[in-house]
């Protein structure tokens, strides 16, 4: 949710906040560093198939933050903050069910 937040936030506030915006990717791809590693382990129990989504969505993350660092546009990070949010939606109701 923190790197949806902070996206959203220079979203909102694309001329007051845009030199914000380098930070903020880092830290979103470096969080879809670590979720894709450990997502996509061998020894990790989820299902190959949920691997291999998660393993995509990260690979769409990464081009999608490389296409904001060529042409920033804040209409560009609505889909980052869409999906790091469902994510974080679907990691806490897992938490909540065990």
């Amino acid at each position: 949710m923190k790197a949806a937040t902070r996206l959203q936030s220079i979203r909102d506030e694309w001329g007051a906040r845009q030199s914000d915006l380098s930070e903020a990717l880092t830290y979103n791809r470096r969080l879809w560093t670590v979720l894709v590693s450990s997502v996509t382990r061998p020894e990790n129990p989820l299902p190959d198939p949920i691997k291999a989504n998660i393993g995509s969505l990260g690979l769409f993350i990464f081009n999608q933050t490389l296409a904001i660092h060529a042409e920033p546009e804040p209409t560009k990070l609505g889909v980052l903050v869409t999906i790091n949010r469902e994510i974080a939606a679907g990691l806490r109701t897992m938490a909540e069910a065990a």
